[in-house]
């Protein structure tokens, strides 16, 4: 009982449910002939509504603030000054119930934060000394072993030691398809097992889990005002004492009192204040649902502008994983097999990242690579040379196989080199005493998104996409020939896409940069909004960005500028609704016919109106 009396004095709805209750009594007693006992319950419902409008006002004042609580409250004590205690009745009910709708919507639009929050998990079963033991998730230590069972919540950031299961991991990255778990696969804390059995190794816990950097980001975010909302702050400290001005001239020179007080009335700027944080905090609210983390509302409204996209290649726009690609045997001597196994058994002993992927296609082929009786010689920007089985062989550029095979014929596999590189792949010529026994090329594959992705982009408004690479220009443009990019600029270091950025900035364009949050950290930092893509799990990236995608897809970089668009269209739309809506109410109180009470009612509609527009984008469609 004590609950639910404390639940009714605490609501949000009670004081204008009982305000609206007195009104309504006030008037059947009206109806009825009980005059004065109507005026009663007339004022009686003015004093509920109105006196935390009045305290509001004066808590303002003390702090040197007017705000628009003045405006109410003076407009209504002067109504029931001047006996017309409907007016007061009816402004104070309608400005409570106002602030209610406002209320409520906000915290509709801080629903995200709220679902995450609910993900976070309390218990955690944890093997020590042999023992399943459960304890508060805050009480794991790192590096303990976590058991996470069929339809438990994972209860750290960590790394599967054994088992398998399906994770769904909407919580993090917004994606609602389980992702499969297994050895050596990263979990976090806050999704859901959905079927199978895992032990993890604990690297996270508590405040500094993936969970938890994402709810501090979007309630920072959600605070964070946009410069435009900014402005609006300003204007409305010069607005609200210019109505009160406006309407004390009004009333000197008219006369007219109850002109003077409509005046203050219909001068409430209700739906000009809440139009722009409604819109920010549903557009944050929305893309965190979906994955897409907006460092603010000043971020937000930056990324509106964007209209060029840099992005990065290796690991952007391509998994950043080469795999074998074409054997090319040059010798009618010699199979594809045959060839692909001698350039494994010299690879063997190269650390460069491209002798991993011609390894293990050699492996996957089930070829023998023994590496007995093999001397090893890498030279290091061109090859690798290896004695083997008493024979010199070498696996690298042309230029490595003349100097250490001189007098071999070249020209095939030149040619070859330079084909399969325009084709944007990095081509080795195998060759030993006897000659060129052929060519085995290497890339790294392009996303299968990615392409789709470029022409999102395109349709969201972006005039041009450019790619930031440090590779080689022909693999570099074979690559952007396939994806649809505009613009290639290859060969670079960290410093000089920096310059890129800069250079693209200095043309007058508003740019975003594509990357991992942390390789490319300058160019990310210099760009007009910093995109970090595939933050999920990377503290680093979910902190600093502008805007962090949890998801590992190029796609939603579409998306995220998308949203920031609508967002953007939503806040100017509202301001719209809001001015238009003051401009003609002052006109139709000096053009006679609008009451204090129909000021209001007009008023309340305005920012109704308002919040369901910005509540739109609680269902904005991303892909």
């Amino acid at each position: 009982m004590n609950a639910s009396l404390h639940q009714l004095r605490t609501s949000k709805w009670t004081v204008p449910g009982m305000a609206a209750a007195l009104a309504v009594i006030a008037w059947l007693l009206i109806w009825s002939g009980m005059q004065w006992a109507g005026d009663a319950f007339m004022l009686a419902s003015a004093a509920v509504a109105g006196i935390p409008i009045v305290v509001k006002a004066v808590r303002a004042l003390r702090a040197r603030v007017i705000a628009i609580d003045l405006l109410v409250a003076v407009a209504a004590i002067g109504a029931v000054f001047i006996q017309n205690y409907w007016e007061a009745a009816a402004v104070t009910t309608l400005f409570a119930l106002g602030h209610a709708l406002e209320l409520a919507t906000l915290a509709k639009t801080r629903a995200a934060l709220g679902e995450l929050i609910d993900h976070a998990p309390d218990i955690a079963i944890v093997e020590r000394d042999g023992t399943e033991i459960e304890t508060p998730a805050t009480q794991v230590r790192v590096g303990e072993t976590v058991i996470v069972k069929a339809g438990a919540t994972v209860p750290v950031d960590g790394e599967v030691l054994a088992g398998e299961a399906a994770v769904n991991e909407a919580s993090i990255t917004g994606e609602s398809i389980p992702a499969a778990k297994g050895p050596g696969d990263p979990v976090f804390a806050g999704t859901l097992q959905t079927g199978g059995y895992l032990r993890v190794r604990t690297d996270a816990i508590g405040g500094e889990t993936t969970l938890a950097r994402i709810i501090r980001r979007v309630e920072d975010a959600q605070d964070a005002k946009a410069r435009t909302q900014q402005f609006m702050d300003r204007f409305s400290k010069w607005y609200t004492p210019g109505i009160i001005l406006l309407a004390l001239v009004t009333g000197l020179i008219t006369g007219n009192v109850e002109l003077a007080l409509t005046l203050l009335v219909i001068g409430c700027p209700g739906a000009l204040v809440i139009s722009i944080p409604v819109a920010i905090v549903a557009g944050i609210g929305r893309g965190a649902r979906r994955g897409v983390l907006i460092k603010g509302g000043e971020h937000l409204e930056r990324a509106a502008t964007i209209d060029v996209v840099a992005l990065d290649k290796t690991g952007t726009l391509t998994e950043g994983r080469p795999q074998l690609t074409d054997v090319v045997p040059l010798d009618s001597r010699t199979s594809e097999d045959e060839l692909l196994q001698l350039a494994a058994r010299v690879e063997l002993g190269s650390e460069h990242p491209l002798a991993r992927p011609i390894v293990e296609a050699a492996r996957e082929r089930a070829l023998d690579l023994t590496t007995a009786n093999i001397a090893y010689a890498p030279v290091v920007g061109h090859g690798i040379t290896a004695v083997l089985d008493g024979e010199r062989v070498v696996v690298g550029k042309p230029e490595l196989v003349a100097e250490e095979l001189p007098g071999i014929d070249l020209a095939l596999a030149k040619y070859e080199v330079e084909r399969l590189g325009e084709l944007g792949r990095t081509a080795m010529v195998v060759a030993d005493h006897s000659g060129v026994r052929g060519v085995v090329a290497v890339a790294d594959t392009v996303r299968a998104d990615a392409a789709e992705a470029i022409a999102a982009l395109h349709r969201r408004g972006v005039r041009r996409v450019v790619m930031l690479t440090g590779d080689r220009e022909s693999v570099a443009r074979a690559v952007a020939t396939e994806l649809g990019i505009d613009e290639v600029r290859a060969g670079l270091l960290p410093d000089d896409k920096l310059e890129a950025i800069r250079e693209l900035q200095a043309s007058g364009h508003r740019v975003a940069m594509v990357g991992d949050g942390v390789n490319d950290a300058p160019a990310l930092a210099t760009a007009d909004t910093g995109v970090a893509m595939g933050a999920a799990g990377s503290g680093l990236a979910v902190e600093t960005a502008d805007i962090a995608l949890m998801r590992d897809q190029l796609r939603h970089v579409a998306d995220a500028l998308g949203l920031a668009r609508a967002t953007v269209s939503v806040m100017r739309q509202n301001i719209a609704i809001a001015l238009v809506t003051v401009v003609l109410l002052l006109a139709g109180v000096f053009a006679g016919g609008v009451t204090m009470s129909i000021g209001m009612l007009v008023h309340e509609i305005s920012v109704l109106v308002v919040i369901v527009n910005a509540m739109r984008l609680l269902r904005y469609r991303t892909a």
